[in-house]
């Protein structure tokens, strides 16, 4: 569905990515795993037209896609879920879903319904602002709104950030159902062991570089892995 070859992203003279080559099949979960400043969100925001590569190709379900536009991601079919949710704080939730689905031409209401299925606190809340969510309620509200654009590539920036570990496990639950549902996710995460139970594959960042992949079950216990991202000791 996705494929990156040798893309190069600069922020002025400052280099952030250094030519990754990496790929995400129709139907998997994928993760992108990193310390900060490894160029996890980078990598997505090049991904939704934000930073174009100055060198390397992206394609999409086989079309080049290295230097569309932003605004026209979402009518090609990815939505992107930044860091920090970006909810918009002085509209009600319906309104951030009814925003979700500006463009579409079809009636939505049967998709702002499956929101409400997946994430039934939305529901009672529909007529609040949401700037008034707590943290937890602005990242289902987050996810449903780019879900409102019926994106086939759902682009993730670090869905747990911030949140209570019961709500963690919820979010990450919906996840999994949204991809059994017919969606592809990628998913930058801190979290590497909860991303890494629900992907199918991830790929390991440092320093602007892919410096390894692997099934997410192998990563999982891979003595790398534990030992940076889990803080388990290896002899």
């Amino acid at each position: 569905m996705l494929i990156v070859k040798d893309a190069v992203v600069r922020y002025g003279a400052i280099e952030a990515l250094h030519g990754i080559t990496f790929e995400v099949k129709q139907g998997e979960v994928v993760t992108l795993l990193g310390a900060n400043g490894a160029g996890k969100s980078t990598t997505l925001r090049m991904l939704s037209g934000l930073h174009a590569p100055s060198s390397g190709t992206i394609t999409f379900e086989g079309n080049d896609v290295t230097k569309v536009k932003a605004h026209m991601f979402s009518s090609m079919g990815i939505s992107h879920v930044p860091e920090g949710r970006r909810i918009f704080p002085q509209m009600t939730v319906q309104e951030n879903l009814e925003m979700g689905a500006f463009g579409r031409k079809d009636n939505y209401d049967e998709d702002m319904e499956r929101m409400f299925t997946l994430f039934p606190i939305l529901k009672e809340r529909r007529k609040q602002l949401g700037g008034n969510l707590s943290g937890g309620e602005q990242q289902m509200l987050a996810i449903s709104r780019a879900m409102m654009s019926h994106p086939r590539l759902l682009l993730l920036d670090e869905p747990s950030m911030g949140l209570a570990p019961m709500i963690i496990d919820q979010i990450f639950r919906i996840i999994g159902e949204i991809r059994d549902a017919g969606t592809t996710v990628l998913v930058v995460e801190q979290n590497a062991a909860q991303a890494l139970r629900l992907a199918d594959r991830g790929y390991v960042m440092e320093n602007g570089v892919i410096a390894f992949s692997d099934d997410a079950a192998k990563l999982l216990h891979d003595p790398r892995v534990r030992a940076v991202y889990l803080g388990e000791s290896v002899d």
